[in-house]
């Protein structure tokens, strides 16, 4: 069930970045080659890619993306970096959740009074629905890293190590002296 979800999650976030690049592509010889153009197109571009950035917030967060500044962190002691990725991992919880209750107030309000998008006849509440969806997602895997940093699975957020993966660089530099 688990890997149905990342798969799940995965086309979803696929789908969403070929759309808003064939779109944008159409738009663009529209404009170009015809001098025309889709008035919606940007609308649901923009809105296209919203649902990208917050799918692949959560997306990030699983698969460990995310560039975090740790160096301070990993000079510690195991006890006192388990600990600390444990308020991080508090405070991102905490993050979402306020954030996900800004958005579910502001999405109700939306919804009550009816307002469309702009350029297409969409209800803005449902184009504006991944706000709650991209926070529940990104809270549920935050919620998974501290618990497998609580079990000792993990010792941080696993994040992505820019440094050390560009430090083979060094080694092949044709300009570096010796």
């Amino acid at each position: 069930m688990k890997k149905l979800m990342h798969q799940l999650e995965e086309a979803i976030i696929g789908l969403l970045l070929v759309s808003t690049a064939l779109l944008v592509f159409l738009e663009v010889v529209m404009r170009f080659f015809f001098d025309t153009g889709l008035l919606w197109a940007q609308e649901l571009t923009l809105n296209l890619c919203a649902w990208m950035v917050l799918f692949g917030a959560s997306w990030g967060v699983r698969v460990g993306a995310h560039i975090g500044v740790d160096a301070f962190i990993k000079i510690l002691p195991g006890v006192w970096q388990q600990r600390l990725t444990l308020l991080a991992v508090a405070l991102c919880l905490i993050y979402c959740a306020l954030y996900f209750y800004g958005a579910w107030v502001y999405l109700s309000k939306l919804k009550m009074i009816g307002i469309e998008m702009e350029d297409l006849p969409i209800p803005r509440w449902q184009a504006m629905s991944i706000l709650p969806i991209g926070l529940a997602l990104l809270f549920l895997r935050f919620l998974n890293v501290g618990i497998m940093v609580w079990r000792g699975q993990m010792s941080g957020f696993a994040l992505a190590d820019e440094a050390k993966e560009s430090m083979h660089l060094i080694d092949h530099d044709p300009n570096q002296k010796a």
